[in-house]
């Protein structure tokens, strides 16, 4: 009961953070926006009507994914900072399961990351990204599914960094391939053999394919899908494992000889 409670603290006190950070929630907003706006309809008006796919709603369902595997991964490196400058201090020198702590940081930055979606959610529709109740319905889980994989990725990096100032410099570098290797704004199909191992090993790539397969119904031919969503799934549930366990298991050996 006591290792729930602090799941839900952590989980409840990091929802207040966003929701009192007006700084934080306009700039979470302003960079899906800005893509899914500029490149999406750009990519739309100069590539999609020649071609005749819709550019636009593959451009916004890229950028849904990487939001919100990105924002549960950085939320959870933000405990270094917790860590160093305010009251979780007492928190981490407390008897406070660890394992606790990486849980309700996972499920408190996993909210935080739909209460971002909803926004980028409202702005697609406004521009005229296709999406129905049903689709919405459908994609509902599998963004859970890649907030959870996300924060998984989290742990795994937040476990060998040792200072925010490394994390400030070292995630940026980690992520901002994966925008391009994934997939997020263009298909990742027919690149360059060394492009393709790197595409492949980055973990982005397979959250940004479960969610176009699940919009498109699982079909693949001609919507420039990778693998089929049950494929995915499997991935990333290896993936996710291996990165829970190996992050988990690191973080709290750290934290322990502190």
């Amino acid at each position: 009961m006591n290792n729930i409670n602090t799941i839900l603290t952590i989980a409840f006190r990091d929802v207040i953070k966003f929701l009192r950070d007006r700084t934080r929630i306009i700039a979470s907003l302003i960079f899906p926006i800005l893509f899914v706006g500029v490149l999406g309809t750009s990519l739309q008006s100069s590539l999609g009507n020649a071609s005749g796919k819709d550019l636009l709603t593959f451009t916004f369902l890229g950028v849904i994914a990487q939001t919100l595997f990105q924002s549960t991964a950085s939320g959870i490196i933000s405990l270094i900072e917790d860590r160093e400058n305010d009251f979780s201090q007492e928190m981490f020198v407390s008897p406070t399961s660890r394992y606790s702590i990486l849980l309700g940081k996972v499920l408190g930055e996993s909210i935080v990351s739909f209460i971002q979606l909803i926004g980028v959610v409202i702005f697609g529709i406004i521009i005229g990204v296709k999406l129905t109740l049903a689709s919405i319905v459908v994609l509902i889980p599998v963004g859970i599914f890649i907030c959870l994989f996300g924060g998984a990725f989290g742990i795994l990096i937040l476990a060998n960094l040792s200072s925010q100032r490394a994390a400030n410099q070292i995630f940026p570098f980690i992520m901002l391939p994966q925008l391009f290797l994934a997939g997020v704004f263009a298909p990742v199909n027919n690149l360059p053999l060394p492009l393709m191992v790197l595409s492949r090993i980055a973990p982005l790539t397979y959250a940004v394919d479960l969610i176009r397969g699940m919009y498109y119904g699982g079909k693949i031919e001609g919507l420039d899908i990778i693998n089929t969503p049950v494929t995915n799934i499997v991935i990333i549930a290896v993936l996710f494992a291996l990165f829970l366990v190996i992050g988990t298991y690191l973080f709290v050996r750290n934290e322990k000889n502190r």
